[in-house]
């Protein structure tokens, strides 16, 4: 799969973007088969497995895309990986060798010392000039992993999710059948590449022979604008909470960008009144609502830009290679056009195996050759799927049973919030009662009250937080996706 990657664009062509540094097709190639030769010198085989930690850039595409031409194992770890979490990583994985960026190489080596692991740094050794392209390692696409990539649980706690080639060649095939990118495309990417969202704009753009604007300052959102202007950005990627601060945050909504044409949205639920609010600020850019698991390599289905106003809120349907269906328990399909909610369960060649070394998660999740997602979701007449809830995130309020979704969609029509979180806290009365935790726009002027009162206009009672906490930004995992096991350790 990185050998496609690999050759889609001229030599020339440019292929990342990363401050005023400029990495062409040709220098990335170059860049790619250094690390292939240098990981095989090093003694490493096929399916070994490597681990790189380092933030988006130049960097990590090339030590990533050369592991995997060298028939590894690539283990993308999140720059701010706990210890603990990078120790169980490493034990579990067996990884043989590590791969860390000039900047966080003083915070792991030490760790990677005491632990007997080899790492290299980017300041270690230059590519070397000269080499040319080796051989591909010939690898069984079905069956030899590309990549381990690290994703929450329901608890907080990381699996590891077994990605094939195969998984990457076809996951990537169906998002360019719907996408259509092409060589004059440049995407804005600030997503990290350890997540599968970020590593799918890395194999679809790179494999059409395009380009990446990577920008890892999404704290300065504005100037994040700045750079997709100047660039001449044609896409921008991103999760709920990156056009949540881009809406409330920044002149998002009042600037113009006359390059760009599609944004894509995935990892979980954008509000529909935001939805409205970016149509109606950027009409010429088709935006593209996605839904996916890391279990699916990135991409389970998409909703068509041109049937968001009659299907607004679905997630679409399955890709070509991506058979959906809403279940009972029982395992029987749900017929469309009813209001009965079932789970989404997903088959076809995307799917990855399951989880590292997790053979009981494993079994939990992946079965009789489907993903169990978790999602559950009713269908309507034409196929198209509308997700109701994570299982996991109903709450019992009041003897109701109560998804946080349409609260959380309720207090986004509100324009002085950026973004709000739903979940279910402990109430001797209640069983459960509805707590909201909500970031506002200007700290200190949005009341618990104010909040209430909105939502008393458009929800019934058992629905009306009966908490209501303002917070400076809600807690993230590495992803950008809205942490709720974190607020429901909140005191």
């Amino acid at each position: 799969m990185a050998e496609a990657i690999l050759s889609g664009g001229g030599d020339d062509a440019p292929a990342v973007y990363h401050g005023s540094a400029l990495l062409t097709h040709g220098e990335l190639r170059a860049a790619a088969g250094d690390w292939h030769f240098r990981l095989r010198e090093r003694g490493l085989s096929l399916g070994d497995r490597v681990g790189i930690i380092s933030e988006n850039g130049p960097f990590f595409i090339a030590a990533y895309l050369g592991a995997i031409r060298a028939g590894l194992c690539a283990v993308p770890m999140p720059v701010d990986c706990a210890d603990a979490t990078f120790e169980r990583i490493v034990a579990s994985t067996g990884m043989k060798y590590l791969i860390v960026s000039a900047r966080l190489q003083p915070r792991i080596q030490p760790f990677a010392e005491r632990l007997g692991l080899p790492l290299e740094s980017e300041t270690d050794a230059p590519p070397r000039a000269g080499r040319g392209m080796f051989p591909a390692v010939e690898v069984n696409p079905t069956r030899d992993l590309a990549a381990i990539m690290y994703t929450s649980g329901s608890t907080g706690d990381v699996k590891g999710v077994m990605v094939t080639h195969r998984n990457i060649a076809v996951n990537t095939e169906d998002i360019l059948s719907y996408m259509r990118l092409g060589p004059d495309d440049r995407a804005m990417t600030v997503l990290p590449f350890y997540y599968c969202f970020g590593t799918s704009l890395l194999h679809t753009l790179l494999t059409v022979g395009g380009s990446l604007v990577v920008n890892n300052r999404f704290l300065f959102p504005e100037k994040v604008l700045d750079e997709m202007e100047e660039r001449r950005c044609t896409g921008l990627a991103g999760v709920p909470a990156t056009y949540q601060i881009l809406l409330r945050k920044t002149h998002f909504a009042r600037r113009k960008f006359p390059a760009l044409r599609w944004l894509q949205q995935a990892g979980g639920r954008l509000p529909n009144p935001l939805i409205r609010e970016i149509r109606q600020s950027l009409p010429e850019a088709k935006l593209f609502i996605m839904y996916g698991q890391t279990e699916a390599t990135a991409r389970l289905s998409y909703l068509p830009p041109e049937l968001l106003d009659e299907k607004l809120g679905s997630i679409g349907r399955g890709l070509p290679h991506t058979r959906l269906e809403v279940l009972r328990p029982n395992g029987s399909p749900i017929e469309p056009g009813t209001d009965e909610v079932g789970e989404i369960a997903a088959g076809g060649e995307n799917i990855t195996p399951g989880y590292w070394n997790d053979p009981e998660e494993t079994a939990r999740y992946f079965r009789d050759g489907r993903l169990f997602t978790g999602d559950m979701a009713r269908i309507d007449a034409d196929g198209f799927i509308y997700i109701v809830e994570r299982a996991r995130d109903f709450i019992k309020a009041m003897g109701h049973r109560v998804g946080p979704k349409e609260i959380e969609e309720t207090l986004a029509e509100m324009p002085d919030v950026v973004e709000a979180a739903v979940i279910g806290v402990p109430d001797e009365l209640c069983g459960e009662a509805v707590a909201a935790f909500v970031v506002a726009v200007r700290p200190g002027q949005l009341t618990a009250d104010a909040v209430r009162e909105h939502c008393m206009k458009k929800l019934p009672n058992y629905k009306i937080p009966k908490r209501v906490e303002f917070l400076p930004s809600l807690p993230k995992t590495g992803n950008g996706k809205v942490d709720k096991p974190a607020l429901r350790k909140l005191p």
